[in-house]
C-alpha cells in the first residue's frame, strides 16, 4: 500500500460518495435508495446519512433524508475560486434577455455535466436548474459539445461508464449511435437535442473555448418545443451565441 493510499479516509469518501446520490431528480431519498445509488451497504449509508443530519448538512423526516442548505458550503468555495462563472454570468443574462429564452454553461464531470451559470427567463424543464445541478451528459446538447471535444477514445469510456437510459421515447441510447452523433456535432461546431432529456424541451450548445482553443466548457440555449423547430434553432439562436462565444475566448485564459 502506497503512502497515499494510506492517507485516505475511507469514512470521509463514503460521505461524500452518499451526498453525490442527492441530485436535482432525486432531492430526497430513503436509506435504501442511497445505498443503492452509491454502492455502499445499507448500514454504512444509513450511518452516513444520520451523521449528515447530526451536522445540519441534511433533514430526516424518519424515512426520506433531503440536503440542507448547509451542504452548499461544500461548493460555495469552489465556484468563488472558479473564474468562468463570473466571468459568463453578465454575458449569459445578456444573452437571455436579448433572444428571450433561458441560457447556460456547464462544464463536464465524469459522465455528467455539472452547471455553472445560468440565466432563465422561464421554467423550461419540469426539474430547476441552477449552478451545481447535475444532468446526463450523453443525452444532453452541452454534454454531446463536451464529448465531443474528447477524443473518440475517451468519449466513448465515457459512454461505457454511463447508465444509457432512455429518458424518453426519443433518447438516443446506442453506443455507436452517440459516437456517431458527436462527430457531427464536432464537424458542425454545435449540437441540438429535439426531446431527449424530456418531453417539451428542445436546446442548442456550442463549446466555449480558452484563448489557446481549447474547450474548457459548453453553453446552451434551453426552450420550449413550441417555441421553435429544430430545423430553425440554428439560425434563431447561433448568431448571439457565437457572439458570446467569441467575447468569452477573448477573456478566457
Amino acid at each position: 500500500m502506497s503512502l497515499l493510499e494510506r492517507d485516505i479516509m475511507g469514512g470521509l469518501a463514503k460521505g461524500l460518495s452518499v451526498i453525490e446520490t442527492f441530485t436535482a431528480e432525486r432531492p430526497r431519498q430513503s436509506i435504501s435508495e442511497v445505498s443503492v445509488a452509491s454502492g455502499l451497504d445499507r448500514a454504512t449509508a444509513r450511518r452516513c446519512l444520520l451523521t449528515l443530519a447530526h451536522l445540519g448538512h441534511a433533514d430526516y423526516d424518519g424515512k426520506f433524508f433531503t440536503l440542507t442548505p448547509r451542504v452548499l458550503r461544500l461548493g460555495t468555495a469552489c465556484l468563488a475560486t472558479m473564474p468562468l462563472p463570473q466571468l459568463v454570468q453578465p454575458l449569459l443574462d445578456r444573452l437571455s434577455e436579448q433572444i428571450g429564452e433561458s441560457s447556460s454553461v456547464s462544464i463536464l464531470d465524469g459522465t455528467d455535466i455539472v452547471y455553472v451559470a445560468r440565466a432563465a427567463q422561464r421554467k423550461v424543464m419540469s426539474i430547476g436548474l441552477m449552478p451545481g445541478s447535475r444532468l446526463p451528459a450523453y443525452c444532453t446538447s452541452m454534454g454531446r459539445v463536451l464529448l465531443a471535444a474528447l477524443p473518440e477514445t475517451a468519449a466513448t469510456e465515457i459512454l461505457t461508464q454511463t447508465s444509457l437510459l432512455a429518458r424518453t421515447p426519443r433518447t438516443l441510447t446506442d453506443p455507436k449511435a452517440l459516437v456517431a452523433e458527436f462527430e457531427r456535432v464536432r464537424l458542425q461546431g454545435h449540437a441540438i437535442v429535439d426531446q431527449e432529456v424530456e418531453l417539451g424541451l428542445r436546446s442548442i450548445a456550442i463549446p466555449l473555448y480558452n484563448s489557446r482553443g481549447q474547450t474548457v466548457a459548453a453553453m446552451n440555449v434551453g426552450l420550449a418545443a413550441s417555441r421553435a423547430e429544430t430545423d430553425e434553432m440554428a439560425r434563431l439562436y447561433l448568431p448571439a451565441m457565437t457572439g458570446v462565444q467569441v467575447e468569452l475566448r477573448k477573456l478566457m485564459r
